[in-house]
């Protein structure tokens, strides 16, 4: 299983947009379905926070928030979903983010979007999906949802 100096070696790859090998994606996936797994469909996070909306795959625009707002951990981040599909990268996009999950889980949280979902996955062909985040709480004041929730859904917990 990956260690830290691994996952460090694999978050500096994928920051030059360079691909991981089919095992080490494996590995990352692995590790993050453990860390997932044990996250709630609502995430507490603390301000400050650097809350940043639709990516669609472009990895550059990425790396220029980061550069903008500075790197992973020393900004805590909040992806509020929409990860992929669109832009050239949607691979490499979102294993960086995953990678940065596993690495500093309480300093990145992912939040699932529409785009996350199985019927425009299988549409966009991003299909094998990953169990993320539905939202997010700052402070325990401010809601953070990608696209709305059912109206079904009266409280966080359900």
């Amino acid at each position: 299983m990956a260690g830290q100096s691994e996952l460090d070696r694999w978050i500096e790859q994928l920051k030059k947009c360079e691909p991981l090998k089919e095992h080490e994606v494996k590995q990352l996936c692995q590790k993050a379905l453990e860390v997932l797994v044990e996250e709630s469909n609502v995430q507490r996070v603390d301000s400050p926070v650097t809350v940043c909306g639709d990516i669609h795959g472009q990895f550059y625009d990425v790396m220029e928030l980061f550069q903008v707002g500075g790197d992973c951990p020393q900004t805590n981040y909040l992806f509020m979903g929409d990860f992929v599909d669109r832009g050239f990268y949607s691979v490499e996009t979102f294993l960086l983010l995953l990678a940065l999950k596993v690495r500093y889980p309480d300093r990145m949280t992912l939040i699932r979007g529409n785009h996350e979902s199985r019927q425009i996955t299988q549409v966009y062909g991003f299909y094998d999906e990953c169990l993320r985040n539905l939202s997010a709480v700052i402070d325990n004041r401010i809601f953070c949802v990608h696209g709305g929730l059912s109206p079904a859904i009266q409280t966080l917990d359900q």
